[in-house]
């Protein structure tokens, strides 16, 4: 399911300016469409984990940069072992 700027607003509970800063960051990364971004379900769920992690457990914006680009290598890690465990079982 993709979303549009203003349902992931609304579905998030998110303000626009905090939106606008997480999109410079890039810790959202929704794709473009002729009709303007497009918010996945990961999106969402990225976004949930971004105010948790800021909200209750108090990490700053650099703190939420470390974390989120740990979590993308662990993601990147997990698909080439897929990747390459589907190889060897197609031997």
């Amino acid at each position: 399911m993709t979303l549009t700027k203003q349902e992931f607003l609304i579905s998030s509970g998110l303000r626009v300016q905090t939106l606008e800063f997480w999109l410079e960051q890039r810790w959202l990364l929704p794709t473009e469409a002729a009709s303007g971004a497009q918010f996945s379900d990961a999106d969402m769920a990225r976004a949930r984990l971004i105010r948790d992690l800021k909200s209750d457990l108090g990490v700053n914006d650099e703190g939420i940069d470390v974390i989120l680009h740990l979590i993308d290598q662990l993601h990147g890690v997990r698909q080439a072992f897929a990747l390459m465990r589907n190889a060897l079982d197609d031997d």
